[in-house]
């Protein structure tokens, strides 16, 4: 399967990121790559493998969601969901996409390409940088048994933000036995396993406890604070997990 490539590599950016904004609170959130990709198709391991790269910088998170409509051309990717799809398709609306592709890299909610340049995914990294004009820190404590404990600051906000739970397994190593990629041993980094809304936050300093039912055997946890609609991020972070 060829990749379907972006005719055009978009930035939708509104006029509230135009301001120059918080450079503390800008330089400590990391900016978030999510990787749309399948087991099921032969162009996404060279993507996959640098979201791999990506995983190991302290600047970055980034994550992968499988997604299922390859599923029917012969290997049906065991992290793939339903949910992984529509947010990949709300992706394609909100940045005004013809259509959707894998592999698709998606970074801080704003921009996006296949991940196969590596130079384009860097640069895209940059820009998000340098045009969030507010960015919110997020802390991510581990309390164990308890689950994590999740703290904002107060935010100023005319709208109600997204914060979206992320739970997540470092790596997998999967042997596919049929489809593009049969025969092959495929290495999927950060791959998500539950995505859900925590909240609709109205800005206000705030702190949530989520309990370990909702993050289940997953080693990694992030949160992402986003604009409605799959809008740009705002904040971010991510933690490991002891158990």
């Amino acid at each position: 399967m060829k990749s379907l490539r972006p005719a055009l590599l978009v930035l939708a950016l509104g006029a509230a990121f135009a301001a120059a904004g918080n450079a503390s609170a800008q330089d400590r959130t990391p900016v978030v790559i999510e990787l749309f990709t399948s087991q099921g198709c032969s162009s996404c391991p060279p993507s996959d493998a640098f979201l791999g790269e990506l995983s190991k910088r302290s600047d970055v998170i980034a994550l992968s969601f499988h997604v299922d409509y390859w599923d029917y051309i012969g290997w049906a990717d065991p992290f793939a969901k339903p949910f992984f799809t529509e947010r990949q398709r709300s992706y394609a609306r909100s940045l005004k996409q013809r259509y959707v592709y894998t592999p698709e890299m998606v970074v801080d909610g704003m921009g996006h390409d296949s991940g196969i340049s590596r130079g384009t995914i860097n640069d895209l990294v940059t820009q998000a940088r340098g045009q969030s004009a507010q960015r919110v820190p997020v802390t991510i404590a581990d309390r164990g048994p308890a689950g994590v404990t999740v703290s904002v600051p107060a935010f100023a906000t005319s709208d109600k933000l997204d914060v979206w739970l992320v739970a997540f397994d470092p790596q997998h190593k999967t042997q596919v036995t049929r489809g593009e990629n049969r025969g092959s041993e495929l290495i999927n980094y950060n791959v998500v396993r539950n995505l859900a809304l925590l909240t609709k936050w109205d800005g206000k300093a705030t702190e949530w406890t989520v309990p370990v039912a909702q993050l289940g055997d997953c080693d990694g946890v992030a949160i992402l604070v986003q604009r409605a609609d799959l809008g740009a991020m705002v904040g971010a972070a991510q933690l490991r997990r002891t158990k």
